[in-house]
C-alpha cells in the first residue's frame, strides 16, 4: 500500500512543471537586475535557478516528512 503523500505527488506531478518557467523567468529577471553583461546575467541566473530549486526541494522534503508523522 502505497503512502498517501507518495499518491498526492504522482497526482501533483504535472501542476509541479509548471514551476519551471516560472523559476526560469524569476532567475532571469533577477540576474538582469544585478548585472549589465549578456554573460554575467546568464551565470548569475543558473545560480539562482540552482539556489531556488534547492530551496523549494528542502521545503518539499519537509512537507513530505511531517505528512509521514501526522
Amino acid at each position: 500500500m502505497m503512502p498517501i503523500a507518495t499518491i498526492i505527488l504522482f497526482s501533483a506531478i504535472a501542476k509541479i512543471w509548471y514551476s519551471l518557467p516560472l523559476i526560469v523567468v524569476v532567475s532571469l529577471c533577477y540576474g538582469a537586475t544585478r548585472h549589465e553583461q549578456l554573460r554575467e546575467i546568464v551565470i548569475y541566473s543558473i545560480k539562482t535557478a540552482i539556489w531556488v530549486l534547492g530551496f523549494m526541494a528542502a521545503i518539499f522534503l519537509i512537507v513530505m516528512l511531517t505528512g509521514y508523522w501526522i
